[in-house]
């Protein structure tokens, strides 16, 4: 019959390398000071016995798990996940897990998956979908987890609140439309009406307006695809079609890009010019060939991770921090003189 599971313990390895308990521990402890004949003797104790470190009973001792949860949705997502690649790298180059929870975007979802988090005693959390409740926040802060919030526009005290420069972003591309020669814009975006979606739609707007245009906006949908091809149809389909369009996304800009040519029979960048955001890997495929901007997700990780690791005074931890990151164009051939 099949035995269970049987750790080898501290006790074990030291009773075989004939040194104390506090010996082991000492030897797995780094910077702590051990002889080096002790440290042998443990070391090929522990290799013979098949003896590894209980990280998290060594984190609980000290009040820390050591567990970070991921908090998102769309997950499958090209941007997305390689969001969670880069920030789970992060976190086991800094010695934490990553716990991943998939939720859907609404609010009920998220304070449901914050609340796992507490009951698994995560350090913190990174929240990449949905806005947490103002009270399931202090909840998590109260019980001592530190929180960071990915293209959120939230100011909750003891939090870590990442943004790009959508407005900024936006700003650019209506210039490269103007310089392209394009009057009749068009923004494409979902109905998800996070903060960096709505930031790259007013701002694109805005931007218009300020050079005397219109802007026709549609929404529908989730940011897929399958989206930007019905945003396609209902922008192409209209009397006076528009000559350039900016897509929330690249998942979008690659489906509406592929109705455009199959469905409307329209070249690009002749006959429409088109731009989206985040860059994914699509977006350098030359059935695309998409003029886009670059989500620094390397960037966006690293500063997340850094401040989780901060060993910050208790009363600077509670107040709330900002960062504001670049988005670089990555100029390629859907706008004409890119």
């Amino acid at each position: 019959m099949a035995q269970g599971k049987i750790y080898v313990s501290a006790l074990e390895v030291a009773e075989r390398a004939g040194v104390s308990r506090s010996a082991v521990s000492r030897t797995f402890t780094p910077g702590a000071s051990v002889a080096p004949e002790t440290r042998r003797k443990v070391v090929e104790a522990a290799e013979a016995l098949g003896y590894h470190v209980n990280q998290l009973a060594r984190g609980l001792m000290r009040n820390e798990s050591g567990i970070v949860c991921l908090i998102v949705s769309d997950m499958a997502t090209p941007y997305r996940s390689s969001l969670i690649k880069a920030l789970t790298q992060q976190l086991q180059n800094t010695g934490k897990i990553a716990m991943l929870v998939n939720t859907d975007r609404s609010d009920g979802s998220v304070d449901l998956a914050l609340r796992q988090a507490i009951r698994y005693r995560a350090d913190a959390s990174i929240i990449l979908s949905g806005l947490p409740d103002k009270s399931i926040a202090d909840l998590c802060l109260k019980s001592g987890q530190r929180l960071v919030l990915i293209n959120r526009n939230d100011d909750q005290e003891g939090t870590l609140k990442i943004n790009l420069d959508d407005r900024e972003a936006a700003g650019r591309v209506l210039t490269a439309f103007v310089r392209a020669g394009c009057e009749r814009l068009a923004f494409a975006n979902s109905d998800a009406r996070t903060p960096s979606l709505m930031a790259r739609e007013d701002g694109f707007v805005d931007a218009a307006r300020a050079h005397g245009l219109d802007v026709i906006v549609e929404r529908f949908g989730g940011t897929t695809y399958e989206s930007g091809k019905i945003l396609a149809q209902k922008l192409l389909t209209r009397s006076l079609r528009p000559d350039a369009v900016f897509c929330a996304t690249d998942l979008l800009a690659c489906g509406l890009l592929d109705a455009a040519r199959h469905q409307f029979s329209l070249s690009v960048p002749e006959d429409l010019c088109v731009a989206g955001f985040d860059d994914i890997q699509q977006a350098s495929w030359s059935s695309y060939d998409l003029t886009t901007f670059s989500q620094p997700v390397e960037a966006i990780a690293l500063e997340a991770v850094s401040w989780l690791a901060d060993e910050m005074d208790p009363a600077v931890r509670q107040s709330h921090s900002s960062r504001r990151l670049h988005a670089e164009l990555v100029w390629r051939g859907s706008i004409r003189g890119g």
